[in-house]
């Protein structure tokens, strides 16, 4: 399992250079050694790892998350105040209900489906948002206006509405049921994650 990943490290690394080295961006050649070396081609990483592959994927997504948020500054939400409160639901509940209402115009499936491509869409990912975000803070890009603090905020409560409507709407279509509590318990855990976070942050700097 440890040498399946040194491939996937070195093979990332390679083929992110060599994708830059062509004019394109870095993560488009992780993209791609990664299918390569994946099972449905070169085959050669590890069963055992791709039995882990869902566990990782979350560490991953809380490390990125985790560096969003020691990213952000507050002052400058604080300052921008509605707009990074609207940016965290309207731009993804938006397109949700777009693709929900149009897409049994265009195509011949339901407004359940639509609403499950929808949120699939409406999904940003943290793995390329924070980094560029991250990048233009550091060069002060965008900074008067506080628009790399916006994106960051926004894409970070996005995802988790995002996945939320995702599980409850494919539960529906799988025929399953679904609640409203379900819904009823995100702002609650949104905060309940925040005051975790500056109970932990308090307690860090004190010591």
């Amino acid at each position: 399992m440890i040498f399946s990943i040194a491939i996937i490290l070195l093979s990332g690394i390679i083929a992110g250079r060599l994708a830059e080295k062509a004019g394109l961006p870095s993560l488009l050649g992780m993209i791609l050694a990664g299918i390569a070396i994946g099972p449905f081609c070169l085959d050669i990483v590890d069963s055992r790892l791709l039995d882990i592959s869902r566990q990782l994927r979350t560490i991953a997504l809380i490390i990125i998350l985790a560096r969003a948020g020691l990213s952000l500054d507050m002052k400058v939400l604080r300052r921008l105040g509605r707009p990074a409160l609207l940016m965290c639901f309207l731009p993804a509940c938006t397109e949700i209900a777009a693709m929900a209402l149009l897409a049994p115009l265009f195509f011949d499936i339901s407004a359940l489906d639509g609403a499950i491509i929808g949120t699939i869409t409406a999904a940003v990912s943290p793995a390329v948002i924070v980094p560029k975000m991250i990048k233009l803070s550091n060069e002060g890009a965008g900074m008067e206006k506080g628009i790399p603090q916006l994106i960051l905020a926004g894409a970070s409560v996005d995802d988790v509405i995002v996945i939320v409507l995702f599980s409850a709407f494919a539960s529906l279509s799988a025929g399953g049921s679904f609640s409203l509590s379900r819904f009823a318990r995100i702002p609650p855990a949104i905060f309940i994650g925040l005051l975790a976070g500056l109970a932990a942050g308090y307690i860090i700097g004190r010591a």
